[in-house]
């Protein structure tokens, strides 16, 4: 008995168990097989884990990148972050109703999301970030309730925000950073009361930014930055959040003011306006924000002062208000943030005085004062206090007094720039203290340095990449060999107006990184140095207005990315190299004012990239190049006064961007090409002192930008054009042409049009002399007619070649005459009229040589009169008219 209950115990259990083991061993066989269509779906597995480790041999919970809760042995974590997985997500993870965790960051899979992962109830963590994820961010998101954070950034993901995730109450993160998401701001969002991080920067957001309807107490970070918001701030915006820290708004279309509800956020650590289009004054409670440590508004329509409260955020450590409209001058309670390490004041109308505390904060990494309105001296001292100081831009300012030598002791800068002031004294020759120096700009200033010794100690800074010193017109001196040593790393050599003479020493060549090198408006003598041709990295050459002799070298035409070239006003020779047309990347061309010969060679035109042509004032001759439509681009083109000849080549149509063009004082001949009336954007046009002739053509008159003309001293005839723009220019552009007639206000004769009566008398001998020829092609025609009807007579008429009788008519000496007009066209009206018609013939002959009125007897049934009559009318009456036409062109 006692065995017969223990086996139906036993029955009891093992009948209940093996549904529940079974139902356990099924699930996590489920698990296996989601995780396995995963491992189906990656077709590239950079490292191997899924490959080798990702086997049926192996429990499904000691896989890489899975880990299984402890009390139902289920997947609960899915981490395959930075693997570098290419792939899709199979609809199978869905299956996974353990998990909560799934993080599949820095891979590279693509395509949409399944539905299936919808089913995900217990998910907590989801982060798809850094993938190739496309289409719409689907809606089925919101299902997924117990959501805290919710990471989908840089992916490519499009159209708009769904609103089902305003329905997520649990969430906390939401970053959306990075995507293609368009529309607008779902304001749902904000009735999430767990909510605490929202970042949807850079995508493509529009319309204005929502209210929020409610205090949002767990809110701390919102960013919004790089999209195309638009629309004011809501005034009430940070009413609703008292614990707001960081707000993100910058590079976006914002405008109207900042609303003083902003000073209420007490906990506010960072704030960031830049690049928008707010407008008024900052908000004096701006200074409540005592723990502010972020502070950047640059790039808007901000003005007024900047308020001095601003020195009450002692914790400010970056202050950014650049680009703006900010007046006054610079409060010295600036003094007081001795955390600060960031100060832009930059490129506003701020003036005055900078107060000396300012280099007092040791902390500081970046002053930047430029362009603005300030003046007075710098402090001496400035640089003893400033052992952190990198950048230091005080340019574009009324500066005056001494170089302050103290800067050298800045031992970390590596900006320097105080150009375009009024600073005066000599240049420390203890700049090579700076070692990590890599801008150097004194431009514009009244700077001295005898012999540049102080590019000596430059040499120093092994790291310097711009040096500017031009301007300065104290500096004199020649430019010794050592530029040669200075910094491989130089790659802008700036020493314009600096009264620099002598040659340009040949060791420049050694700097072999150089992009632009500068020495305009000098006293250089020789030759330009071959040397430059191996600086393969230039793209800016500038030796104009120096006494440079010789030709332009050969080996400049080794400067593959060369793209401006401008020699103008110096004393070169020779002919332009032909191989200057091989520098596919010019785009300025300037040779002015030298002494240049022979013609322009045909390889320049292979220059399809030109903008700018400057070969005036130089001794060229020859035609211009009959493809100089192949300079597509160009804007200016300049060659004037030279000894171009031939007529203006029609291709210059095809310049359609051409905004400036002088040919004067030349040779050209020819006419003015109609078709410059197709450059509509033709701007200044000097075509005088040369040989054209003609009239000017009326197609100008398209020319609605052109504000400069000028054809004086031509040989243009003809009336000046009224419409357009030519009612704007005066008499000066059109002087020097004998017969151009128009407006009295140019001084030119008044265009007097011909009366009718004189055209008529015009046209009497051209008729005369028509009708002469008519009438002697006539009588060579009747005296042959009449010669082959005597032949006939001598032949009796058969019986059917007697014509029956006809009714008779008279023919009067008016009809037969008009007939006779015009008859050099078509004699041949009558002269096969047959021998029926010889009575006609005989008539008509006895009128042009007596002029008797003659009496026919014609049988009117086979020889129609009247029509012979008709047609030789409408002759008349066309030659008349084509014998007008050619008059009108003025070929008699």
């Amino acid at each position: 008995m006692a065995y017969t209950f223990f086996y139906f115990a036993l029955f009891i259990i093992f009948h209940f168990s093996v549904p529940i083991f079974c139902m356990k061993l099924t699930t996590i066989l489920t698990d296996q097989f989601a995780l396995l269509a995963l491992k189906e779906n990656v077709i590239h597995d950079p490292g191997n884990v899924l490959t080798t480790n990702w086997s049926v041999s192996i429990p499904v919970c000691n896989w890489i990148g899975v880990r299984c809760g402890s009390k139902h042995r289920r997947v609960t974590v899915l981490n395959l972050s930075g693997f570098g997985l290419v792939g899709t997500l199979p609809p199978q993870l869905g299956n996974l109703s353990f998990l909560s965790l799934f993080y599949i960051t820095n891979n590279n899979f693509h395509g949409g999301l399944p539905v299936q992962l919808s089913k995900l109830r217990r998910l907590k963590y989801l982060s798809l970030a850094n993938n190739s994820f496309s289409g719409e961010m689907p809606s089925w998101l919101g299902s997924l309730t117990e959501l805290r954070r919710l990471y989908l950034y840089n992916n490519k993901f499009n159209n708009s925000i769904p609103s089902s995730l305003g329905y997520l109450p649990k969430l906390e993160i939401l970053s959306l950073v990075g995507n293609q998401i368009s529309g607008s701001i779902p304001s749902s969002i904000f009735n999430i009361s767990s909510l605490q991080e929202i970042y949807i920067a850079n995508n493509m957001l529009s319309s204005s930014l929502p209210s929020i309807p409610r205090d949002l107490l767990s809110l701390q970070v919102i960013d919004f930055t790089f999209n195309n918001l638009t629309g004011h701030i809501p005034k009430d915006m940070f009413d609703h959040l008292p614990n707001l820290k960081e707000l993100y708004l910058s590079a976006n279309l914002l405008s109207g003011r900042v609303p003083t509800s902003l000073c209420k956020c007490k906990k506010l650590q960072i704030l960031s306006l830049s690049f928008n289009q707010l407008e008024g004054s900052l908000p004096v409670g701006i200074g409540n924000l005592s723990m502010l440590q972020f502070f950047a508004i640059g790039k808007n329509h901000f003005e007024g002062e900047i308020p001095k409260e601003i020195g009450n955020l002692t914790l400010l450590q970056q202050f950014e208000v650049a680009n703006n409209n900010f007046t006054g001058t610079i409060p010295p309670q600036i003094g007081n943030l001795k955390k600060l390490e960031w100060l832009n004041l930059g490129v506003n109308n701020i003036g005055g005085p900078i107060p000396p505390a300012i280099f007092n904060i040791s902390t500081l990494s970046m002053i930047s004062l430029a362009s603005n309105h300030l003046s007075g001296r710098l402090p001496s001292n400035m640089g003893l206090s400033l052992p952190n100081l990198k950048r230091l831009r005080l340019g574009i300012n009324q500066l005056v007094g001494s170089f302050p030598m103290s800067i050298t002791n800045a031992s970390q800068l590596s900006v320097l720039d105080m150009a375009s002031n009024y600073i005066s004294g000599s240049i420390p020759d203890t700049l090579g203290n700076l070692i990590n120096l890599k801008l150097l700009n004194l431009e514009a200033n009244n700077l001295t340095s005898p012999r540049m010794s102080f590019l000596s100690s430059l040499t120093n800074c092994r790291g310097l990449e711009t040096l500017g010193f031009g301007g300065n017109t104290l500096i004199g001196g020649k430019l010794p060999s050592l530029i040669g040593n200075l910094s491989g790393s130089l790659v802008v050599f700036s020493a314009y107006t600096c009264n620099i003479r002598g040659s340009i020493p040949i060791e420049i060549g050694n700097l072999s990184r150089l992009i632009n090198i500068d020495l305009s408006r000098n006293k250089l003598t020789g030759t330009i140095p071959p040397s430059i041709g191996g600086l393969e990295e230039l793209q800016s050459l500038l030796l104009s207005y120096n006494n440079l002799e010789g030709s332009i070298p050969s080996e400049l035409c080794h400067l593959n990315k060369l793209a401006y070239l401008d020699l103008t006003s110096n004393k070169l020779s020779g002919p332009i190299p032909a191989c200057l047309g091989n520098l596919f990347s010019l785009r300025n061309l300037i040779l002015g004012s030298n002494m240049f010969s022979s013609s322009i060679p045909s390889t320049l035109t292979r220059l399809g990239g030109l903008l700018i042509l400057n070969l005036s004032s130089n001794s060229l001759q020859g035609p211009l190049p009959i493809d100089i439509g192949m300079w597509k681009v160009v804007t200016s083109m300049d060659l004037s006064n030279n000894y171009f000849s031939s007529d203006i080549p029609t291709g210059i149509a095809d310049l359609k961007d051409l905004t400036q063009f002088s040919l004067s004082n030349n040779l050209i001949s020819g006419f003015i090409p109609e078709s410059l009336g197709e450059l509509l954007s033709l701007e200044f046009l000097d075509l005088s002192r040369n040989n054209l002739s003609g009239e000017i053509p009326k197609s100008l008159e398209k020319l609605s930008y052109l504000k400069y003309f000028n054809v004086s001293f031509n040989r243009l005839q003809g009336e000046i054009p009224k419409e357009g723009s030519f009612g704007n220019y005066s008499f000066e552009s059109f002087q020097g042409n004998g017969a151009l007639c128009g407006a009295p206000q140019l001084h030119v004769p008044s265009c007097k049009s011909k009366p009718l009566k004189s055209s008529k008398a015009r046209t009497k001998p051209i008729l005369l002399v028509a009708l002469l020829i008519a009438s002697t092609l006539l009588m060579v025609a009747l005296i042959f007619i009449i010669l082959q009807s005597r032949k006939r007579k001598d032949k009796s008429p058969t019986q059917e070649d007697m014509l029956p009788l006809g009714s008779w008519r008279r023919i009067s000496y008016h009809e037969l005459h008009q007939a006779t007009d015009g008859f050099n066209e078509n004699t041949h009206l009558l002269s096969n009229v047959g021998r029926e018609r010889s009575a006609a013939n005989n008539c008509a002959l006895s009128i042009l040589q007596v002029g008797l009125e003659c009496t026919a007897e014609l049988p009117t049934e086979r020889l129609d009169m009247k029509e012979v009559v008709t047609k030789l009318k409408k002759i008349k009456v066309k030659f008349i008219k084509d014998t007008e036409r050619v008059r009108q062109r003025g070929r008699f």
